[in-house]
């Protein structure tokens, strides 16, 4: 009996040793987990970077230490993506016969289409339209653009005040549009004495969708020598620009000849995916996910707040806090002594900051049915439980029963919980929504240091966590033995909320495809019952190509063409349906 009684000590102390740590959630491991995910070595887990490796490689040894194993091969998914551009060996611009250089005299820009123009050049001042009832400028008035060049001004008249509420919808991207709309073939955009006196050429860097035609950014010595034959110089034009009450557009007779070439650079990037198999029902399924990539070191293009400073970005709420915990979840889990009927599967998704890509190539080759994953539960920023220990968690509405095992499982004096029921949010739960699998989101909410430098170790209430880690383990271990099947209900979807915003204005009510699977259009990866969309007669997988007679290539034509409309208009909606055009008239 003592034998029996000494060995059975040596298994269950091999069995703690091996994790290296205490079973339960504690501030401690939390603490050390996410103060190394969020520190310098990692140089902030920009997709694709080495730091993001260096993180996939920490993240799997963590979760084997908690004492989950792969699902499939060595634990990581890799897959790739694109997370720069720069200029290719064929950009070239000769202005009435006279070469210019490129880096030298111009650029393409990040969101050109890699394509060849010849065609005469219109000056079209700062490329502005009418927008909602108070901005009335129009640069565009009495110009024939069909076929040709648009010349455009960067940014818009800081010195009039009728121009001042177009900083927010002055970027390159919606003048090129505007461009485009109104017939040109290709734009060329320049920076006047009053936008920038050291008139610098932006070297493309981060990867953008295309606009359809070719952009270019020239020197102003470039636009001069366009304007020569007109006697009039860029400084005079920029100043005749600012009076939104004179047009300052023209018509030049001169010939551009010119070919923008950009090139995308790819990464490798990989989900890391283990799990903890069921002991009864292990093809059926529960997945934890948190998404470890964030901003890299910031800088221009990034998502970053403080686009100007280039620095180390933590991320150690977004989401290094979700991972933390996730690891710690797994910790517990695998410590059960009666184990779990259902497989619980933790997933570390990658390149969630650049649109859900890594939860998007997940649930499009995971290899399960998704039929066979009864939950997908998500945590993304739990660090800054406040005051108040308020705790945020969307998707409830997702299957009959999910709001009720939140809260028997919650400690109200603990935790004090608000809900939403829509599936859709702005997060990677969002992909598995879009495959008719329920889901739960867990927040904690944003901040001020949120895609900043400040998002830091030191910050966050790892108190707080552990006990949502408590509520985690209940709601987990619960939907991992249950006998019976949730079943999915659709909820939503909605704008998104929390911490990437929310944007106002009007909504079709479906789920676009942030990934990018399509070119040349939106593809709606789920369409709301009863919302704008469904009520003009869109369905799920319809591609978007146009809003209101008006060309959409990419999500972000998509956003700003929302942005134009307003609420009770009906717009035609043209769509592409099994290779075939169909034009819906939606009610918003």
């Amino acid at each position: 009996m003592r034998l029996l009684f000494i060995i059975c000590a040596v298994i269950f102390m091999t069995a703690c040793a091996g994790t290296g740590r205490n079973a339960a959630i504690t501030p401690g491991e939390l603490t050390q987990i996410t103060g190394s995910l969020a520190s310098d070595k990692f140089y902030g887990r920009g997709t694709g970077t080495g730091g993001d490796s260096l993180a996939a490689l920490f993240i799997r040894k963590e979760l084997e230490k908690a004492g989950a194993v792969p699902f499939a091969g060595t634990g990581l998914q890799p897959f790739r993506v694109n997370v720069a551009v720069e200029a290719g060996k064929n950009n070239r611009l000769s202005v009435s016969g006279r070469e210019y250089k490129a880096g030298a005299d111009f650029m393409p820009l990040a969101l050109s289409s890699n394509s060849a123009l010849n065609a005469s050049v219109v000056f079209c001042g700062y490329g502005l339209l009418p927008s909602g009832d108070t901005l009335h400028r129009n640069d565009f008035a009495g110009l024939d653009l069909t076929g040709k060049w648009a010349l455009v001004l960067r940014g818009f008249p800081e010195s009039d005040p009728a121009s001042s509420g177009y900083g927010s919808i002055s970027t390159d991207r919606i003048k090129v549009l505007n461009a485009k709309d109104k017939g040109a073939s290709g734009v060329m955009l320049v920076s006047g004495e009053k936008w920038d006196v050291a008139d610098n050429l932006d070297k493309p860097s981060r990867s953008e969708a295309r606009a359809g035609l070719p952009v270019i950014q020239i020197r102003r010595n470039v636009a001069d020598s366009i304007l020569k034959n007109s006697a009039l110089t860029l400084k005079e034009l920029e100043m005749r620009a600012a009076d939104s009450e004179s047009p300052a557009g023209l018509m030049t007779e001169t010939i551009v000849d010119a070919v923008a070439d950009v090139e995308k650079k790819e990464a490798v990037t990989s989900n890391v995916i283990m799990q903890l198999e069921g002991n009864a029902n292990a093809g059926e399924y529960v997945i934890i996910g948190a998404h470890y990539d964030h901003l890299g070191m910031g800088g221009p293009g990034s998502s970053s707040r403080v686009p100007d400073t280039v620095a180390v970005h933590y991320g150690a709420d977004d989401n290094a806090s979700g991972v933390a915990l996730m690891i710690e979840l797994a910790e517990k889990l695998a410590a059960s002594k009666t184990g779990h009927a259902r497989s619980i599967v933790f997933v570390a998704f990658s390149g969630e900051e650049m649109g859900l890509l890594g939860s998007k190539h997940f649930v499009e080759n995971m290899g399960i049915e998704p039929a066979a994953i009864d939950l997908m539960i998500n945590l993304d920023m739990v660090g800054r439980m406040k005051e108040g220990n308020g705790l945020q968690v969307g998707g409830v509405g997702t299957a009959a029963g999910l709001r009720e095992s939140v809260v028997a499982n919650s400690d109200t004096s603990a935790i004090r919980l608000t809900f939403t029921s829509e599936g859709y949010g702005p997060s990677d739960h969002s992909s598995f929504y879009g495959k008719n699998i329920p889901v739960l989101y867990f927040t904690t909410g944003a901040h001020l240091d949120y895609h900043t430098p400040r998002d830091t170790p030191d910050k966050l209430n790892y108190e707080g966590m552990v006990r949502i880690g408590e509520l985690l383990t209940g709601i987990v271990s619960t939907a991992a033995s249950r006998p019976t099947r949730l079943t999915f209900t659709e909820a939503g979807p909605r704008e998104p909320s929390g911490p990437m915003g929310r944007r106002r204005g009007v909504t079709l009510g479906i789920m676009p495809d942030f990934a990018g699977n399509v070119t040349n259009g939106l593809r709606a990866d789920f369409v709301t019952p009863g919302k704008p969309a469904a009520l003009g007669g869109m369905v799920k997988g319809d591609i978007i190509v146009a809003i209101d007679s008006k060309s959409v290539s990419n999500i972000e034509d998509y956003m700003f063409r929302l942005s134009q409309l307003k609420p009770g208009q009906t717009v035609p909606v043209e769509v592409l349906r099994n290779g075939n055009r169909e034009v819906l008239l939606i009610q918003l």
